[in-house]
Formats: structure tokens, C-alpha cells, sequence
């Protein structure tokens, strides 16, 4: 398993802010699902949640009973969790998979499981770990990337994707490891989060196009990511 990064910090040298300027807009696809489907919701917890700044903005907008765990290996994320902890949001830096615990209402799995090298392992393992199971999934695989090829080699040396879904990939690899899936959609980080000037410029066409056809559009110019929701 690649996780020699998240202990010594190679990780957070290469992304200081361990991507908490994303994380109110994570957080808000995540409501969405979540208000979808009217799920009742005492406990969540996510599993390599970072500096967990998702976790905390969830709790921000979601009812006051609802209590939030967070777990992540990396003792330099931990450090940057604890500073949000509170009464109902707390964080763990230990192995989430080696935890004997009550099943929680809904898990989190934020763009966590393309790096783990055993990832059907990894979340098949998690599937007794919560009732609802939520999946944030990069779809680093589309036309333009296979083309270009430099963004699926940026987002293993800057990121540490050791996998790469389109979401036909994505839903299998969940099935695969014995997951029911109740709903997904495409979240638009390209076009919603996009900061450099090839994103910039790729946003139109991704705008457009998406509105005639989401899927081709996704599969052939990418900058989407996968929302799922599973049991």
C-alpha cells in the first residue's frame, strides 16, 4: 500500500493545505445526496478524512443531534483535524479498518479509496462499517486525459491516484466488492472548481456539451467526478 506518504509527510508537502479550499463544495454534494433520499442521520463518520474540514462544514449544516467521527493515518492531517474538534466532531489518527465499533448511520469515502493499492479489499472491509456508504470517485480516465496523458501522471506524483475509474469502472469496482448501488450522480469540480487556465478554458465546451449529452461529455472531456450512494 502506498501509505508511506501520508505517515512521513511527503503528502502534506506536496499539498499543504490538504485540499480544505475544496471542501465546502465536497460538502455540499454530499448534502445533496444525503437530502435526496431523506436519510435519517445520527451518526456519520468518514474514513480518510484528512484535516477534516468536510466533516466540519457538514456539521454546520446538518441538525445539531447528529454526531460526526473522522479517522485518517496521516499524524500531519491528524494535527490539522484536531484544531476543529468539538463535542459532536471528533478525530481519530488510527486505522479505521482494524476499529471494532458500532455500524454508524452513513460513512464517508471522499476521494479516498483510488489510493489504496488494495482497494477492493479496502472496501469490502468497509462494508459493515456503516448501514449507507457514500463514495466521492475522481474520474481521472476520459479521452483527453488518455491523450494527453500528463494529467493521470500529475495526479499519481501530486496526489497519489494509484487507480483511474471512468464511472462505468467506478460502479463495477463497488460492485465488485459486494456493494448495492442506490443512487449516484456526476459532481462538476471541473466546471464548479476549476482554477487553472487549461480548466478555465475547458469549462464551456464541459458546460455546454453536458447539457446534451452529460455522459459522452464526461467520457470524453472529463472534469467530473462520481457521488455514489450505496448499502
Amino acid at each position: 500500500m502506498g501509505e508511506n506518504i501520508y505517515l512521513t509527510g511527503e503528502y502534506i508537502a506536496r499539498n499543504p493545505l490538504y485540499h480544505i479550499e475544496d471542501s465546502p463544495w465536497k460538502a455540499g454534494q454530499v448534502l445533496k445526496m444525503l437530502n435526496k433520499h431523506n436519510l435519517e442521520i445520527a451518526t456519520m463518520c468518514e474514513v480518510g478524512c484528512g484535516a477534516g474540514e468536510i466533516l466540519r462544514q457538514l456539521q454546520l449544516l446538518m441538525p445539531e443531534e447528529v454526531v460526526f467521527d473522522g479517522y485518517d493515518i496521516s499524524p500531519q492531517a491528524f494535527r490539522l483535524s484536531e484544531q476543529r474538534a468539538n463535542d459532536r466532531l471528533r478525530f481519530f489518527c488510527e486505522d479505521f479498518l482494524s476499529k471494532t465499533i458500532n455500524p454508524f448511520d452513513v460513512l464517508l469515502c471522499i476521494d479516498v479509496f483510488e489510493h489504496v493499492e488494495d482497494c477492493i479489499g479496502f472496501l469490502r472491509n468497509l462494508r459493515e462499517k456503516a448501514k449507507y456508504k457514500l463514495f466521492h470517485i475522481p474520474l481521472d480516465m476520459s479521452v483527453q486525459t488518455v491523450l494527453r496523458c500528463a494529467p493521470i501522471v500529475q495526479s499519481r506524483r501530486t496526489v497519489g491516484h494509484l487507480h483511474y475509474f471512468m464511472k462505468e469502472t467506478a460502479l463495477l469496482t463497488l460492485q465488485d466488492a459486494g456493494y448495492d448501488i442506490m443512487d449516484y450522480f456526476y459532481t462538476p469540480g471541473g466546471i464548479d472548481r476549476g482554477t487553472t487556465l487549461k480548466s478555465k478554458l475547458a469549462k464551456l465546451p464541459r458546460l455546454v456539451f453536458s447539457l446534451i449529452n452529460q455522459d459522452l461529455t464526461v467520457r470524453i472531456l472529463g472534469g467530473y467526478s462520481l457521488l455514489v450512494l450505496a448499502t
